[in-house]
């Protein structure tokens, strides 16, 4: 059995000054003593609006100062809001793999689609598209550091040229994956919505090259779990 500790950054009101310093300096402090005691991951939420009930809008930040007071503890997101108005998926695949390199091979990267109205509405996410939208960047990023050059993508929520996404995660160089929390309820087919070794992709390869499914991913591996069930509907804020 492996134990974790779990971050939103929740911080009721009264306010006053200094509340917010205080908040994170103590969450990293806690991060550094959970590692001393050997305790296995720390999680870290992705919200946005939600004043008392989360101030963690910039996870990627406190994961790496965290990465920076501890040695073994993993870092995990739980969850990297996916639908493009939040965050591009080559955005996220450059963020997480920094974050590996930083702090040495030790992410969790999960992802989700988002349920509260008040975030989705102040990114002009719109309910009924936004798992649509979030399988569509899920199986893009992936792409992105699973493979070299990644060809390019026009799908129906976004769309990118031919690049080289950099920099490269050292779980992608070294054992050749990573775990990821799936956030819609039922089961996904695990082999489509996971990465292995970075490859080199081969042929010509054309600005408006549409990667898909049937893409093969050497030494693949996932870990696929119902986010909303773990957490009870707790997510679930309109």
């Amino acid at each position: 059995m492996k134990f974790g500790i779990f971050y939103e950054h929740q911080l009721p009101r009264p306010w006053k000054d200094g509340d917010e310093l205080k908040l994170f300096q103590d969450a990293l402090n806690q991060v550094e003593l959970a590692d001393k005691l050997g305790i296995d991951h720390a999680w870290e939420v992705e919200h946005h609006f939600l004043e008392e009930y989360s101030h963690s809008s910039a996870p990627e930040v406190f994961l790496a100062a965290c990465s920076q007071r501890t040695k073994n503890i993993r870092l995990g997101h739980g969850i990297v809001l996916m639908p493009p108005g939040y965050n591009h998926p080559a955005r996220v695949a450059e963020r997480i793999a920094t974050l590996d390199l930083v702090s040495n091979g030790r992410v969790e990267f999960g992802t989700g689609e988002s349920s509260a109205l008040l975030e989705l509405g102040g990114y002009r996410v719109p309910v009924e598209q936004k798992r649509a939208m979030w399988r569509e960047t899920v199986e893009q990023c992936l792409n992105m550091m699973a493979m070299d050059p990644y060809p390019g993508f026009k799908g129906e929520f976004f769309e990118m040229p031919c690049r080289n996404i950099v920099p490269n995660a050292v779980q992608n160089d070294n054992s050749g994956s990573f775990n990821f929390t799936l956030n819609p309820n039922g089961t996904y087919t695990a082999s489509l919505l996971s990465v292995g070794k970075k490859y080199s992709t081969s042929g010509k390869l054309s600005s408006n090259s549409k990667a898909t499914n049937s893409i093969a991913r050497p030494h693949t591996t996932a870990l696929v779990v119902d986010w909303e069930m773990l957490l009870d509907g707790s997510e679930s804020i309109a």
